[in-house]
């Protein structure tokens, strides 16, 4: 597996946009301490914040990222990210507005692959993200404490990572699976829906 300078600094800076936007995102309180200056948060706790987005936001975006790559590269195709700045950007802004739009670029691949193998590389990310769900999943029990919150974020991140990602639109992986079976694409559709629901109103808030 091979990463070019370009790509890997391309992961890095994604990595570390979307740490701070989902930081910001999750913790309403930072957003007056970045744009208020005295707002009632140390830097102690944005580092913290920042921290524990990185290890679950940041990690699941990577880990999805990597799973195309993998994939691709697996059916012979010549594979590599390529962040979106200018959506990295508008990830960061958004989540200071109190929403987030995170859009952070994709893998790009090329060759000859069958439309079976499009489908596949397609369903390696979101599956990704419900791996990594279910493995912070008993972190989130733990009750509060980092540890606690490690868990509960990694579980909402992922979850949302998966169903946002099976839907059938646009340039969505839902997509392209659907266009290559719709067996295959309900299967996985409606588990990950289900999941990213489970995420939104039971899993406790980071």
């Amino acid at each position: 597996m091979k990463f070019s300078a370009h790509e890997v600094r391309d992961l890095l800076v994604a990595w570390l946009a979307l740490g701070v936007a989902f930081a910001l995102f999750f913790r309403p309180e930072l957003v007056r301490a970045v744009l208020q200056p005295g707002g009632g948060v140390s830097s102690g706790e944005f580092v913290g914040a920042f921290g524990v987005s990185l290890l679950t936001a940041g990690v699941g975006f990577l880990l999805h990222e990597l799973a195309h790559k993998v994939t691709a590269v697996r059916f012979g195709q010549v594979a590599e990210f390529r962040a979106d700045y200018g959506m990295l950007f508008l990830a960061v802004v958004s989540a200071l507005a109190g929403f987030l739009f995170a859009a952070p670029g994709a893998v790009y691949h090329r060759g000859m692959a069958t439309e079976r193998e499009n489908g596949l590389i397609a369903l390696a990310g979101p599956l990704t993200n419900v791996a990594l769900g279910a493995l912070f999943f008993p972190l989130a029990l733990v009750g509060p404490s980092i540890v606690g919150d490690i868990g509960g974020l990694g579980v909402q991140i992922n979850f949302l990572l998966a169903g946002f990602n099976m839907l059938p639109w646009g340039p969505l992986d839902g997509n392209t699976v659907r266009k290559w079976s719709t067996a295959v694409f309900v299967a996985a559709f409606v588990p990950c829906v289900l999941l990213a629901l489970f995420a939104l109103f039971v899993t406790p808030s980071f």
